[in-house]
């Protein structure tokens, strides 16, 4: 280029050669200015040469159609877009990710799920397509951040917000103590229970920690973090669920008062009043159980509203009294026992309709039925 500037310069401040100043008349000198035409000076600009890169897509039919159809896939991906992507490779800083952009998106480690893991491919299967959430614009390379987390995020507290609607009962773990209530995980999300609405009655609260209790929602706030519980409300829905009269369960003692005790059947308070511990006299309840004893009792009526059982031992007694001389004999013939008495029950309401259907044809039956009475009292 600096060579062919000099070259029209050279020409522009050429003179006329000496021959050409030789002695003409003025007249002659007159008519060659006329006649003669101007120099005229064509300066060429040269490009700098092409990489073979360029060179090689220059007249490339597949890049001249793929410059042709980019301006139609030109997305504008936004902060809160959702987009469907590849993982194409997981790393140390997370999940690489074609969502059709002109760089790769990057799903970080910490983004892959509301589930703690250790890293990207944990959770993502190279070759898999997931849906993402843009949480970051461009790093000023073309990486867009991404978010699974995010989603499932939102989707937890739906389905939190579905279940107060309805009124549903869920299952919970227990993950601290204190002491205004228990700190309890549901649906990867962090709640409360207050100490009112704890239905489970233990000396040691922190026994409960690591253990699944049964909750209801109370208050579902997303904007404000805020998830309140309760398990007594949840107690008869859940951990009750199936539990009729006459049926027989394991339950903890945990508490022991003048006039029974309290056991924890399956997440739901039962009351083994002193009456119903033995056919024989108690003097005093802690002379025969204590907080943390296993029973096998005998479930003698429920009350769903108040979310409360009325137990028995006495029902499962093979011979009066085994419950102060053998409680071992007891939990061991439980469900024979408890067999029986649904048996004799069962005789009895028979008796009973029997009795006002046809009159007195079927006073045969009365013992079984008085019998049936003796013991449930």
């Amino acid at each position: 280029m600096a060579s062919v500037a000099a070259a029209a310069f050279s020409a522009l401040a050429r003179v006329a050669p000496p021959s050409a100043r030789s002695t003409k008349s003025p007249k002659a000198k007159a008519r060659n200015v006329a006649t003669r035409a101007t120099p005229v000076v064509q300066v060429v600009a040269v490009e700098a040469p092409l990489s073979p890169q360029q060179l090689e897509r220059v007249g490339n039919p597949i890049y001249t159609t793929l410059e042709t159809l980019l301006p139609d896939y030109a997305y504008n991906f936004k902060i809160g877009d959702k987009v469907s992507g590849k993982v194409f490779h997981c790393d140390g800083k997370g999940a690489w990710v074609d969502i059709g952009s002109k760089a790769a998106a990057l799903c970080p480690g910490n983004e892959s799920s509301l589930e703690t893991v250790r890293n990207a491919g944990q959770v993502f299967t190279v070759g898999d397509d997931y849906e993402f959430e843009i949480i970051k614009d461009d790093d000023g390379e073309g990486v867009l951040t991404l978010s699974v987390r995010k989603i499932q995020l939102e989707a937890a507290w739906e389905r939190c917000r579905t279940m107060q609607a309805e009124d549903t009962a869920i299952t919970g773990v227990v993950l601290s103590v204190n002491r205004g209530g228990l700190l309890v995980e549901v649906e990867h999300l962090r709640g409360f229970v207050p100490q009112s609405h704890i239905a489970i009655r233990s000396l040691n609260r922190e026994e409960l920690v690591g253990q699944t209790i049964p909750v209801k929602f109370l208050e579902v706030d997303e904007e404000k973090n805020r998830l309140v519980m309760s398990n007594r409300n949840a107690s008869d829905v859940v951990a009750g669920e199936g539990l009729g009269v006459g049926d027989v369960c394991k339950g903890i003692v945990q508490a022991v008062k003048p006039y029974g005790a309290f056991v924890d059947v399956g997440g739901i308070s039962g009351l083994l009043h002193i009456s119903q511990i033995s056919h024989d006299r108690i003097v005093a309840v802690e002379n025969v159980l204590a907080p943390g004893d296993e029973l096998k009792v005998l479930i003698l009526s429920k009350d769903g509203e108040r979310g409360r059982l009325s137990l028995s031992t006495k029902k499962l007694e093979p011979s009066p009294g085994d419950m102060l001389r053998n409680p071992a004999l007891v939990f061991e013939k439980a469900e024979e026992m408890g067999r029986i008495f649904r048996e004799r029950v069962a005789a009895a309401e028979a008796a009973a309709q029997a009795e006002e259907g046809v009159g007195g044809e079927l006073k045969g039956m009365a013992p079984v039925a008085a019998e049936a009475s003796e013991e449930e009292a």
